[in-house]
């Protein structure tokens, strides 16, 4: 599990220098899919991973509605990052088969394994550097290579 992580975490890097050279308009602007815009689905995949690791350790959920510019997207990023390193860290058999209890909407429950989120979590992030793949092609860049088989992560 740790190894997808630092995978993505490495390809959510290379984003992030990526969007170094955009305009904040394009880094802004609206778009189909995602959560609406680059900036906002790099922030909701950073978001999303710190809600879920924090409330499978019992810790604090950070509640952050969103960011205003890239760099602290980033700064969010590298505080809740260790975090996560450290969770998985700790991973074993044991803490996979932990569950965690969501209500649902209609007061009955759902029960998701530990490994399933972190399954999810790993899921998520790989299908929104495939949204922000398409959107780079769409200004007409080049995306961030996500190409697994080539990275050493």
């Amino acid at each position: 599990m740790l190894d997808m992580f630092r995978y993505n975490w490495q390809v959510r890097q290379d984003w992030f220098e990526w969007c170094r050279d955009l305009p904040e308009e394009e880094l802004t602007k609206e778009r189909t899919g995602g959560m609406g815009s680059i900036l906002a689905t790099l922030f909701h995949v950073a978001n999303g991973e710190q809600i879920w690791v924090n409330q499978m350790q019992g810790t604090t959920v950070l509640m952050k509605e969103g960011v205003s510019s890239l760099d602290e997207t980033v700064e969010f990023t590298n505080m809740t990052r260790p975090v996560t390193e450290h969770f998985l860290q700790s991973w074993n058999e044991e803490t996979a088969s932990q569950t965690l209890t969501k209500k649902r909407r209609d007061g009955s429950d759902y029960v998701f394994s530990y490994e399933k989120i972190l399954k999810h979590l790993i899921a998520h992030e790989i299908h929104h550097i495939g949204q922000l793949s398409i959107w780079a092609r769409e200004i007409g860049r080049k995306p961030v290579s996500s190409d697994l088989i080539f990275r050493d992560y």
